[in-house]
């Protein structure tokens, strides 16, 4: 069975086109529907619906599909396997995280990594929103929240541990709340849409309406305006880690209250194997959350 084929397959009906497919597979259209005409003609069914603009999967095409997803990732693994043989992290590793997680944490680490392993490259795409890995072709997702029930694979990288913090210039202004209830009378810097903050308190789960004159759909947004004055956030010590030690910001205590904890998780499609180049990043990575 042509292994391209039942990966051109694959690829369009994550995409719904099979130009998409060709275009993540590097083939022309052409070569594409060719290949997947020579398929069905081996198979004896018709796997796809074709329009000029879109494609679908037929009954028989829905029923094959489990099949040939695990054919591709079955040969995926024993290409890895032959190159974890001779210690070669090759091929294009595809990453989708968090905006500010990617910008402050995961491209630092990428011109160490390019320079380790020379036949590896590196796709990065920084998006706040979850992203469907399976339907956009991508090996790994790092995510910093509650994770949703899901055939994906999660893997647990490290605490993301979350500080009150403000700019001197807010402090002086307006001084630091010292009790949960003060902060009603603070500007607070929240995501879009956030009603309140939730703390742990005597190890039980407290929530704090806060409001603020200024919100943001990014943590980048919120972290400037921190920065700037503008209030107190709620934001992730990866990420204000340098601003606390240079005295940009300082942190707002508020005795044995805490935060609530979030976890730094790596998301991927499949546990059969995980590819050398997979292993290569999550190794890195952790050796830099570790660091923090």
């Amino acid at each position: 069975m042509d292994t391209v084929a039942v990966a051109i397959l694959v690829a369009a009906a994550q995409a719904g086109s099979l130009s998409a497919a060709a275009r993540r597979l590097h083939l022309t259209p052409m070569s594409a529907t060719r290949r997947l005409a020579a398929l069905e003609r081996d198979l004896g069914v018709r796997l796809l619906h074709r329009t000029t603009r879109s494609v679908a999967l037929t009954p028989e095409g829905e029923a094959f599909l489990p099949f040939a997803q695990t054919l591709i990732e079955s040969e995926a693994a024993g290409r890895a396997r032959l190159h974890e043989a001779t210690l070669q992290v090759s091929g294009l590793l595809r990453v989708t995280a968090p905006v500010a997680f990617g910008r402050k944490i995961i491209a630092p680490l990428v011109p160490g990594l390019l320079r380790d392993h020379p036949d590896l490259q590196i796709e990065l795409h920084l998006n706040d929103a979850v992203v469907d890995l399976v339907a956009a072709g991508f090996d790994l997702a790092i995510r910093i929240a509650p994770l949703r029930d899901s055939e994906l694979i999660a893997r647990r990288l490290a605490d993301s541990t979350r500080v009150l913090c403000a700019a001197p210039s807010y402090v002086a202004a307006r001084g630091l709340p010292e009790r949960l209830d003060d902060l009603a009378a603070h500007e607070c810097l929240a995501s879009t849409g956030t009603t309140h903050w939730t703390f742990r308190v005597n190890g039980k789960e407290h929530k704090v309406r806060i409001a603020g004159r200024f919100t943001s759909n990014g943590i980048d947004g919120l972290h400037q305006a921190c920065l700037g004055g503008a209030g107190i956030a709620l934001l992730a010590l990866w990420n204000v880690r340098d601003d606390l030690r240079s005295g940009r910001l300082v942190r707002v205590p508020l005795g044995d209250v805490c935060p609530e904890e979030r976890s730094i998780w790596a998301v991927y499609p499949s546990a059969r194997y995980v590819l050398p180049k997979l292993r290569a990043f999550l190794s890195v990575l952790e050796a830099e959350l570790a660091r923090d």
